[in-house]
This record gives C-alpha cells, sequence and structure tokens, in this order.
C-alpha cells in the first residue's frame, strides 16, 4: 500500500512538472525532446501581463506576504520555488527600469529588472521577448557582480507615483532568490541585455558604462542639488559645487564620480538662463582648478604660509595652532573647514556663489607688483569669512592648486558630454530607448574628446555646445591658431625588431629624434607669431629669436599655419646641434634678442594647419609634402626634420647610428600612410616609436619624475642634500606617488644648484596629496621640480607607492636609478604617470620570460 501511494505521488508529481515545463518554456531551459512555446502563446503572455497592471496595491503586497512566508520554509524544494516565481504577479513597470540589485542573502548574486522611466517602455519590452527568448535556452546562466545601481528619479510622470509600490516587488525578488536551486536559474543582466543589442559594435563597454552612468545621474540630481535649490537664472551656490566635490571625494568608484558631476553638470544648464553660457563655464573651470585655458597662464597655486596668515586671520586663531592643526592633519583645506565650523558668528553670512568665488580666485592668481601679498591675503581672508559647511575646505584646495577629490580633466569632460546629451533629451520630450540613449551618451562623449583635443579652450567649446548642442559642436570647434593643442607622444621601443613587427607590411619613415624641446609655432592671418611648448604655455616671451626668424621662413603663400617641431641649441660658427643642457641654460622671462648667447634653430617634422584647414585627417606623407612646399630652409634657423624611409634592419640602424653621431637622442619611427598615420592630439600613439640610444645600450627607460623629498649629505656632500626622493603623478586621483631615492648622476656643483633650487621649496610636513608610503627623506619638497632620470630595471617595492595595485599590491621602484637632466619644460602635471610606469614593468617582464604582458599596445594618453 505504502508503494502504491509513493508510485501514484511519483507519477502525479510527473504530470505536474510536465505542465510547468510546458508553462515555463519561456522562463527555464527545455529538455531537447520538448518544443519552446508557440509566439502565440508570448502574445498571450504579454496581454497577461498588461492586466497584471491594474492590480492594485493590496493584491502585490499580499503576494508579496505570502512569498515571504513561502521563503521561510525550512525544506522548499526547488519545484516548489519555481512555482513561487511563477504565481508572483508581474508588474508592468518591472518591463521598463534596467537596475542590478546585488541580494547578499543569496549565496549567490542575483540580478533583476527594475522600474527605471517611461521613456524605456518600448525598448525593454523588445529586450524582454522575441529574439532574448529565443536565444535564452542556450545562453549559460552567469552571476557577475555589478554596482548597484539607483533608478532614475523624474520630478513627473509614473516614476514618482509609484515610488512606494517600487518597494513591495524587490521584497518579494529578495525573498523568492534566497530558495531558487542551481539547476536552471537564469536571472535578468541589463549589461547583457545591452551587449547583446550592440553585439559586433565597437565599444560596447563604454556604450554601458555610459547608460549606467547616466542612469545613476539622473538619480542623484536631488542627492546633489542644495535645500531649496536655485532658481532659472540665478547665481549658482558655491555650496552645491561643494556639496557635488564632497560627493566625489567620498566614495572611489569612476562611474559613480561621473554620475554624481554629471548630475550637477545637468542641474547647471537646467537652471542657467538662455545665451548664457558663464555660469556653466565658471563651473566647469572650478571643478578642473583651472581659471582660463592654459596658454592664458593665470594660475593658482598660493603658498602655504600665506594660507596659513589667512586662515588665522579669518578664524581668530593663533599662527601655532593653525600650524599644529595642519602638523596633525596634513590638509590645509581640513584645518581650514574645521576652524572655520568650530568659529561662532552672530549673524549667517551671505551664501557664497560660484560667480563669487571664481571672480575672486582670478583677482588673486592676477595679483601683482608691491603689496599684492597683502592684498591676495585681505581677499581670501574674505572669502574663508563668508564659508559654511565644505566651502573652506574646497577653496583652499583651490588656491593650493589641487582639489585632490580624485577626479581627473578626462572625466570632467565625459560627465559634461553626459549632461548635455540628458538636457537635450528631456527638453526634447521625446522617449528613447535605452540602447539609443547609450549610443547617444557614447556618441556625445566621443564628441567633446574629439573637439576638445583639437581646441583645448572651453572659452570656446562650452558657448558653442549651449548655442549648437552637443552633434553641432563638431562644425564650429575646430584646431584654430592662436589655441595650441596638446601634442601627440610617442611610445617607447627597445629594438628595432619591435619596430619592424609594429609595422610589418605598412609604410613608415624615420625621423631624427632631436635634443630639443617641443615647440607648437602658430601663425595668425593678422601675421602675428606664437610659441607654445608641449604643456600649452606661451614661450614667445622665451625664444623672440625664433618669432623674429620666422618670417624668413615661410612661402609668401603661406597666410595661417600650426607647426610641430623641435626647437634645439645651435652652434652657428661649427653647424652642430648642442645638447639639452645649453638649452635650458637660456633665460625664461624677459629675454632680449641681442642679448641671447645660446642660439636655436627651429626642426620642423609636422604641419597641422595651412591656410584656414585643419590638416589632423590626412596621413603624414600628406602633411609633410605640404610642409615642404609652403617652408624654405634657412641654414642655422629653420630645417625639417632629416628623415629616411628605409625598411630593413640594416637602413635602420645605420640611420640610427647617423643620429646619434649628430648629436640626437634617436629616432622616431612614424606610420606613414593610411589613417594610421593621422595626427592624434593629446595621445601617446604605437603609431609613432621612439627608438632611443639609451634604450638599444639596455640601460632602460627614462622617466620624468617630481621631486617631493631630501636627504642630508654627509662626506663632501655635507651641507647640501645628497640624495633625493622622486614620485610619479596621477592625474586621475591627483596624487604623487613615491618610486626611488636617487643619489647618483650628480656632480658637486650639480648638488649645488639643485640645494638652491630645492631649499626655498622645504616643508615641514608631508603634504596630503603625496601617497609617501615607507619613505622617510629629512625634508618635504613642495612638488615643483621635474627630473628626467634613466633607470637600469623595475621591481616591486613594499616601500615605495607608485602604480601600486596596477601590477601588484606592492608599489614599482627604480633600481639604479640616474640623474640625466632638469626638465623646465614640464610641470609636476606632466611627470610620467602610474599606468606608464606599469606597463613598463610589464614590458620587461614579458621580454624576461617572466610574465604576460596586458595591453602593452593600447594607446594611452589624455584620453
Amino acid at each position: 500500500m505504502f508503494a502504491s501511494s509513493t508510485r501514484f505521488i511519483s507519477i502525479s508529481r510527473s504530470v505536474i512538472q510536465m505542465g510547468r515545463q510546458q508553462t515555463l518554456g519561456k522562463f527555464l531551459e527545455m529538455p531537447k525532446s520538448v518544443k519552446p512555446a508557440p509566439p502565440q502563446q508570448s502574445s498571450l503572455h504579454e496581454m497577461w501581463k498588461k492586466e497584471s497592471v491594474n492590480k492594485d496595491a493590496s493584491t502585490k503586497e499580499k503576494s508579496s506576504v505570502n512569498k515571504l512566508e513561502t521563503n521561510d520554509k525550512p525544506m522548499e524544494t526547488e519545484e516548489e520555488s519555481f512555482n513561487t516565481r511563477r504565481d508572483e504577479p508581474q508588474d508592468a513597470e518591472s518591463s521598463k527600469r534596467k537596475h542590478v540589485e546585488e541580494i547578499v542573502r543569496s549565496p549567490r548574486l542575483k540580478k533583476r529588472r527594475v522600474v527605471d522611466s517611461d521613456d524605456e517602455a518600448e525598448d525593454t519590452t523588445s529586450l524582454s521577448t522575441g529574439p532574448s527568448h529565443s536565444k535564452s535556452p542556450r545562453r549559460k546562466s552567469r552571476t557577475r557582480t555589478t554596482v548597484p545601481l539607483p533608478s532614475s528619479s523624474k520630478s513627473r510622470g509614473k516614476a514618482k507615483a509609484n515610488s512606494e509600490e517600487e518597494n513591495v516587488p524587490s521584497a518579494k525578488t529578495e525573498a523568492s532568490s534566497s530558495s531558487e536551486g542551481e539547476e536552471g536559474d537564469e536571472e535578468i543582466d541589463p549589461d547583457e541585455d545591452i551587449e547583446e543589442e550592440l553585439e559586433g559594435r565597437a565599444g560596447t563597454k563604454d556604450v554601458v558604462a555610459a547608460s549606467k552612468s547616466a542612469l545613476a545621474a539622473l538619480s542623484k540630481v536631488k542627492d546633489v542639488d542644495i535645500k531649496g535649490g536655485w532658481k532659472v537664472g540665478e547665481l549658482i551656490p558655491y555650496a552645491a559645487l561643494t556639496k557635488t566635490f564632497s560627493m566625489i571625494e567620498a566614495t572611489t568608484k569612476r562611474l559613480e564620480k561621473n554620475a554624481i558631476l554629471t548630475s550637477f553638470l545637468l542641474l547647471v544648464i537646467q537652471r542657467s538662463s538662455k545665451k548664457d553660457s558663464t555660469a556653466l563655464l565658471q563651473a566647469v573651470y572650478l571643478c578642473i582648478n583651472r581659471l582660463s585655458p592654459d596658454y592664458v597662464g593665470i594660475e593658482l597655486g598660493i603658498g602655504e604660509s600665506l594660507l596659513i596668515k589667512a586662515i588665522s586671520e579669518s578664524t581668530g586663531r593663533s599662527l601655532a595652532m593653525v600650524k599644529a592643526d595642519l602638523k596633525k592633519e596634513g590638509d590645509l583645506g581640513l584645518v581650514a573647514m574645521n576652524s572655520k565650523n568650530s568659529q561662532k558668528t552672530l549673524f549667517k553670512p551671505k551664501p557664497l556663489t560660484v560667480a563669487f568665488v571664481f571672480s575672486s580666485l582670478r583677482d588673486i592668481a592676477s595679483s601683482s607688483g608691491h603689496s599684492s601679498q597683502a592684498k591676495k591675503v585681505s581677499i581670501i581672508t574674505k572669502l574663508l569669512a563668508a564659508c559654511q559647511e565644505f566651502e573652506a575646505k574646497y577653496i583652499v584646495r583651490s588656491l593650493e592648486g589641487k582639489l585632490r577629490i580624485g577626479n581627473a580633466e578626462r572625466s570632467v569632460l565625459v560627465a559634461l558630454a553626459h549632461a548635455a546629451v540628458l538636457a537635450e533629451h528631456e527638453k526634447a520630450g521625446k522617449k528613447w530607448s535605452t540602447e539609443k540613449l547609450a549610443m547617444r551618451l557614447e556618441e556625445g562623449a566621443n564628441n567633446m574628446k574629439s573637439v576638445y583635443s583639437e581646441l583645448p579652450s572651453y572659452d570656446e567649446v562650452i558657448p558653442a555646445l549651449l548655442k549648437h548642442g552637443i552633434n553641432g559642436i563638431r562644425d564650429h570647434c575646430k584646431l584654430t591658431p592662436g589655441v595650441p593643442l596638446k601634442p601627440m607622444l610617442a611610445k617607447p621601443t627597445k629594438a628595432i625588431g619591435e619596430v619592424l613587427d609594429r609595422f610589418e607590411g605598412k609604410r613608415f619613415t624615420c625621423e631624427y629624434k632631436y635634443d630639443g624641446e617641443r615647440a607648437q609655432v602658430h601663425k595668425l592671418p593678422d601675421g602675428s607669431v606664437s610659441v607654445f611648448s608641449r604643456n600649452s604655455e606661451d614661450m614667445s616671451k622665451k625664444y623672440p629669436d625664433l618669432v623674429e626668424q620666422l618670417p624668413k621662413c615661410f612661402k609668401d603663400s603661406t597666410k595661417s599655419f600650426v607647426l610641430d617641431a623641435e626647437a634645439v641649441a645651435f652652434d652657428r660658427l661649427t653647424n652642430k646641434l648642442m645638447p639639452f643642457q645649453e638649452l635650458s641654460k637660456r633665460k625664461r622671462k624677459d629675454v632680449k634678442v641681442e642679448d641671447i648667447q645660446v642660439r636655436v634653430c627651429l626642426f620642423a617634422f609636422d604641419l597641422l594647419y595651412l591656410n584656414g584647414e585643419p590638416l589632423l585627417h590626412k596621413t603624414l606623407n600628406e602633411r609633410r609634402k605640404l610642409l615642404r612646399d609652403h617652408f624654405t630652409v634657412v641654414p642655422g634657423e629653420f630645417d625639417f626634420a632629416k628623415c629616411s624611409d628605409g625598411e630593413t634592419v640594416d637602413e635602420i640602424q645605420s640611420f640610427l647610428e647617423e643620429s646619434v653621431k649628430d648629436g640626437c637622442e634617436g629616432l622616431m619611427v612614424k606610420m606613414l600612410e593610411t589613417d594610421a598615420s593621422y595626427y592624434e592630439p593629446s595621445r601617446r600613439s604605437v603609431n609613432w616609436l621612439k627608438l632611443k640610444k639609451d634604450y638599444l645600450a639596455g640601460v632602460g627607460d627614462s622617466l620624468d619624475l617630481v621631486v617631493v623629498g631630501g636627504y642630508y649629505g654627509k662626506g663632501k656632500r655635507t651641507n647640501v642634500y645628497g640624495a633625493f626622493l622622486l614620485a610619479c603623478y596621477d592625474d586621475s586621483s591627483e596624487e604623487y606617488q613615491t618610486i626611488c631615492k636617487i643619489g647618483t648622476g650628480f656632480s658637486e656643483e650639480m648638488l649645488q644648484s639643485h640645494y638652491e633650487v630645492l631649499k626655498p621649496l622645504e616643508r615641514d610636513i608631508l603634504r596630503g596629496d603625496v601617497k609617501a608610503g615607507g619613505a622617510k627623506p629629512d625634508v618635504w619638497f613642495e612638488p615643483q621640480v621635474v627630473w628626467e632620470v634613466l633607470t637600469a630595471d623595475l621591481s616591486l617595492s613594499p616601500i615605495y607607492t607608485a602604480a601600486q595595485g596596477l601590477v601588484d599590491e606592492r608599489g614599482i621602484s627604480l633600481r639604479f636609478p640616474r640623474f640625466i637632466r632638469i626638465r623646465d619644460d614640464k610641470s609636476a602635471d606632466d611627470a610620467t604617470g602610474p599606468e606608464q610606469i606599469a606597463e613598463m614593468y610589464e614590458r620587461q617582464a614579458l621580454s624576461a620570460g617572466s610574465g604576460k604582458k596586458k595591453g602593452g599596445d593600447d594607446d594611452d594618453g589624455f584620453w
């Protein structure tokens, strides 16, 4: 009797299971013998789905309670769990919102789709049926940890009306997920859906990231906005900007940082009056901690002693107390904020605005001459007196020259582009699918990057953005003489064989790599000539002789141009090139042509603009021909970079030896034809390779590093610094990372010279943006001086912090570093970055056969 009952129950369960398989064919993997549900059944399901929208909240709540009770059963079977999921009411909103939720109660991470906005209804329906349905039985279930994404919050429409209801399905999903078994589980992943729809297209990861960032930005608008907000046309409260800064500083997630900044810039765009680009322009400048384009030369960077004095005067605290707090905190911004917030005031000061702060900072930066110090202290004191909450912290950091919120300029560009796309989307009032929104965001970011690389001036780009939209800026913002663009850079290579492997089957050229200073020469239609450095500094006053001799170098048909060249010290008596050290002896300011002793010859190697036409998207072969057609050689003053189009190892080796004999560093090897030879501003590209004599000699790679500390000398080096602590610069986190201690390559005269330069930069305590690790120098320096250093090898180190986490938990250090020269043409922010150091280490490991290369061939640089 017991056996027959068991068989009856088993048969019943089989019948029930067959029925469930047919009903759940859309969701579960079917056995091979069972055909998938016909299309009509899918349509019927959609009808049921629509009917379920009309169910009231009480029905959902009841279902949720039942679901939770079911989940409490200790011995729930996998079959019962599936049945519970099937009986769950389908919330219509759940087909519209894409949201990734991390369920911590379950040992497996589950993801589900949640309501996002009405705009995505059409797209999500198509994602949840049709092609994705037919693929699901074959697609393997996979579990991924994804950053939880806040859903998009809008101030109007159903999303707001149903905000309370949305919590019910969330609870139900958590309950059901804890009881689901391993076999046949398949959770909906928004990333997977988008990736499938965009399959075969380039940049899918970027598109998915853009979509996530935009959705998160919409949800953070209320978080970023200050209480009460501000009206359209009103000045932006500085409190809104500092609140944004504090939120960005509080997270380490790149997408979240971008989302926060995007939401703030979106608010600024929405609340700016028509034809007014000033508000957005000032906000962006404060976000990147600049007051003007690089070439204008208005810089912040107020001395620590001046700031301490201003904090003391504005808060009524003694200098000794402020200095004691600084020694404890290591961050003058925090000291200012704590001092200000602990100060009692009789009345609340008038709130600061972005416009007022920006204007005050410009006044401080442009103050010069007699009593300028007192004027600066007075302005800073007034600013600090009006500060509330976080404002003092970020004003002081802005004055120091580093915000230290971990938000690089490229992130600001992307956030600006995303904010513009979202503002246009909302203004148009159109419904965009998730895919379309993601593609528009990525397209907007690419437009912004491309435009800014050609015309790196927010003064030009932002007004055009607001006037013509994100899709119209390409037509109105192009390379313009007078606005220097960031130069294209080359990747180092250690062997001629590497060059031939890279350019196999393609036309390339080899040029002398001159030992001079990069110079970008601009001639405007009005006849004026300007010379800019690699970091966009105006060097026209440093090289008045170049400006004077250039008119003899171009033909009458050349009305305007932008020239990429190298300024090299040149001995006109012997007609020989001189090393960079001779060039560095020239004065940097107030240079008179008649007083110049070290003459300069300009060697041109590229033409970027000619007579009103940008040439960036012409091949190098075409650009080189135009260069030679429109310019004339003037011996000792102007010449073309010497080149050879040899393609064999022997030809390249012979030309390399010739370049070294002529006083050059080595060769530059460049792609000559196809779009790979286009000029790429701001990028260190694999289409340009540098082959230096030091690399071939096996000495190793050279790096540009910042001097951040000093060690007192002993013996012959008494009374000067005997060794120095060097660091690389991470522009993403805005911090200096220590990499080595250097004490070789110095003569006694050099040490004395370094002491005289660095002594005024001494600090008592470590700056907050210097990541020292275990390094403990005798004194710390303001990070201002950049040296070129050669190393024989790179190794992992528990003491230094360079590239920490990129290759290993330990940092990377230099073995046997040797001083080469001072890089006067570079600022501390232009120093070698941790990514490049990590890549050098991986290339070294690869060549030694002990490691695997990870993306070493990818382009890097500004983007």
